[in-house]
């Protein structure tokens, strides 16, 4: 079982552009990165991942209390039951970079935080 992962270059350089920008931490900015990427539909396996030469994130920073509700979500958006070593680090690895891509267009199109909050609560379904 991981207790770690290393995210993309790709995804270290977004999470410390909007870090700055909105004042957040990786392991939030990680949050906001899987909640994103459960949106889209498009299978995970689907997403190619780079490389692993970005930050490195505790499986425990990431989730927290809510781990077993993380790998539940995770496990529904692929259809299939998961094991602790597919769960984590490979999807959440995934999910987090796609995410982190999401989450930066996404936010290039607000203003600020207020309004990028604003934004997804009004369109929770659709982040």
């Amino acid at each position: 079982m991981g207790f770690r992962l290393k995210t993309s270059l790709q995804t270290k350089e977004i999470f410390e552009e909007l870090g700055s920008r909105m004042n957040l931490k990786p392991f939030a900015l990680s949050k906001l990165a899987i909640s994103m990427s459960l949106t889209n539909n498009e299978p995970i396996e689907n997403f190619k991942s780079i490389d692993n030469n970005g930050l490195e994130l505790n499986r425990q920073t990431i989730t927290a209390q809510y781990d077993l509700l993380f790998k539940a979500l995770i496990e529904q958006h692929a259809g299939k039951h998961l094991t602790d070593d597919e769960y984590f680090p490979n999807h959440a690895k995934l999910h987090i970079d796609r995410g982190a891509v999401m989450l930066k267009n996404r936010y290039n199109y607000s203003s600020n935080l207020e309004h990028f909050i604003n934004q997804i609560t009004k369109n929770s379904t659709n982040i």
